[in-house]
């Protein structure tokens, strides 16, 4: 079985501190951004292109230690942008700190903005000392007992949640909105031109199977699930692509991961690696097969039915809209043919219910950039910059390797005019 490596990029030092007096642009406001994992740098991505183009702000990342940490410097690396070792990082005084996790974040010196990294807070942990819903616990939101400057929320409902699971945090919290959310949603108009630069024919269906990370998310199925996409979806008809977790990558490692995917992909199925942007891909689906976890959820935006392969009740927040979409959206059978389920989930598709629940993802649609920018330059001290943020739609998708090189043996069916703009984002 041969698993091609990928090629590793030119990663870009950091200047050591003895001589960032060369810089050229001084005094200038320092802000850090604290990406302990790709799937947080992806989200810090988004906020950090609100301070785009102003000469006043320098921003630096860093790395904390973390246990699915391992591709944050190649997938910064990818930006052109240098890493800040974490034991310098926390020697130094910022204006301003961006995080999507609170790992280690109380060692930073500076005002401490955190954020959600995906949508809403849809799962929980049960037993032992980190029960509770994750990233509504008081160690998620007042790290290492240390309150930020302000606590980002998606909704205003999510400041009830607060009120409940940890009331200190009210004072700063701030319902900001969801960038993810208003991305996809500004993007829905191009479908057409994402479906063409992934080759999709005109008479074909993209199914698009998605999977957060745990033992209870759909990629724990995918032994079994695989061989159906392979085997009973027929290729004159359907295209499939793979959009899985970033913490599956890295906590089994790059290799192993296309490994066990290497002889699906071997037949066609498109595997998008963690790095490259999914939500373009999400829109062009006709159908999702996804589970419990974030970007299923934002599968509600597309207008694509839903089926769920993976809802674990007892992981799921039951105050969250994955708990309604979990009794929403019909469950993967394993006893009845694949192709004959995803016509049944279409069929029984109703906007209305998908759009109650999507309406839970974010009370302020449409406005995350422009709350976002504001709360930014408040704490920068700092007055805004005097345009409009506005919320750029997103680049067309890159097109997967094996349905760029024509390999797999469903892979060139579809007539669509190959890859246009690329991007490395969240």
């Amino acid at each position: 079985m041969a698993v091609p490596a990928p090629v590793e990029p030119t990663l870009v030092e950091p200047v050591p501190v003895e001589n960032r007096q060369w810089l050229t642009l001084v005094e200038r406001k320092k802000v850090l951004a604290v990406a302990h994992t790709v799937t947080y740098a992806k989200r810090l991505l988004d906020v950090l292109a609100l301070l785009e183009s102003d000469f006043r702000v320098q921003v630096v990342f860093t790395a904390p230690p973390h246990a699915f940490g391992g591709e944050v410097p190649q997938f910064l690396g990818r930006l052109g942008s240098p890493l800040l070792p974490w034991d310098e990082a926390t020697r130094t005084t910022f204006d301003l700190a961006l995080t999507a996790g609170p790992r280690g974040v109380e060692q930073v010196r500076g005002p401490l903005i955190t954020l959600p990294h995906g949508a809403n807070y849809l799962k929980r942990l049960t037993g032992g000392p980190d029960a509770g819903v994750a990233g509504l616990r008081r160690r998620d939101l007042v790290p290492g007992g240390v309150m930020p400057a302000a606590v980002v929320v998606p909704h205003r409902d999510d400041l009830r949640e607060l009120h409940r699971h940890c009331p200190e945090a009210l004072p700063v919290a701030h319902v900001v909105g969801d960038p993810v959310h208003d991305r996809i949603t500004a993007s829905l108009p191009l479908r057409a031109a994402y479906r063409r630069a992934l080759g999709i024919g005109k008479k074909q269906k993209l199914v698009v199977v998605v999977s957060t990370w745990g033992p209870g998310s759909a990629f724990g199925g995918f032994e079994t699930l695989l061989p159906r996409l392979v085997g009973e979806l027929p290729a004159a008809r359907y295209r499939t692509a793979l959009l899985v977790h970033p913490n599956v990558w890295s906590g089994h490692g790059p290799w192993q991961v296309r490994a066990w995917l290497a002889r699906c992909v071997q037949r066609g199925i498109g595997l998008v690696p963690p790095e490259a942007d999914w939500r373009s891909v999400l829109i062009a689906a006709d159908h999702v097969i996804g589970d419990h976890g974030s970007v299923t959820l934002y599968a509600t935006l597309t207008g694509a039915p839903v089926l769920l392969a993976s809802s674990p009740e007892p992981e799921i927040n039951p105050e969250s809209p994955a708990a309604a979409l979990a009794v929403t959206a019909p469950a993967l059978s394993p006893a009845h043919p694949l192709a004959d389920q995803l016509d049944y989930a279409a069929a029984e598709y109703r906007r209305d219910e998908h759009a109650a629940i999507s309406a839970r993802i974010t009370s302020e649609p449409g406005r995350f950039n422009r709350n976002m920018r504001r709360l930014m330059y408040r704490v920068l001290g700092l007055g805004q910059p005097a345009h409009e943020p506005v919320t750029v739609p997103l680049p067309d998708p890159s097109l997967p390797d094996t349905w760029r090189t024509g390999t797999g043996a469903r892979a060139g069916s579809g007539s669509g005019s190959g890859p246009g703009r690329r991007e490395v984002s969240a």
